[in-house]
């Protein structure tokens, strides 16, 4: 069975991110969408709200689930038998820096390999900040979160 892990901070969960969720549960057995914590960021979003927006929109998905996790991703991945960790690339700057945790994540973990996928050309400016700073000039942000989540958005960080 192929089982992927797909990490990020989700702060929100942005259509970007739900384009490579769907093209990643065709290509995996079952994915796991891991909130994560990431010690350089600081979230707008609880883990748990995170969390609940991740499953609020991947329900179509029959082999998607969602999770979250403190700690090396590669010991979450083992703990799922998970042998993929798929990563999301928006531009050449991002391939450096995934590039440079995939290598030491094959040195942790050998057995776990590293899948890029680009985004769709639609999304390649969208991110996670971009998204909390339209909704905090309660700006339409329709077209950058999913519908299921982005009145919940909205209402916590518009001004």
């Amino acid at each position: 069975m192929k089982i992927a892990v797909y990490p990020g901070s989700f702060d929100p969960i942005t259509l970007g991110h739900l384009n490579i969720i769907k093209r990643a549960s065709r290509l995996f057995d079952k994915v796991i969408v891991c909130v994560a914590v990431n010690s350089s960021k600081r979230p707008r979003f609880s883990m748990e709200e995170r969390t609940d927006f991740v499953r609020r929109v991947i329900g179509k998905y029959g082999n998607v689930e969602a999770a979250s996790f403190d700690g090396l991703l590669v010991d979450f991945a083992k703990s799922q038998g998970a042998n993929f960790i798929v990563k999301g690339l928006r531009a050449v700057s991002d391939f450096e820096m995934e590039f440079q945790i995939a290598l030491l994540n094959k040195k942790l973990a050998p057995e776990i390999e590293t899948v890029f996928l680009t985004a769709d050309e639609k999304y390649t400016y969208l991110s996670s900040t971009i998204a909390r700073e339209m909704a905090m000039y309660n700006a339409d942000i329709s077209k950058v979160v999913p519908r299921e989540i982005a009145r919940d958005v909205l209402d916590k960080l518009s001004k």
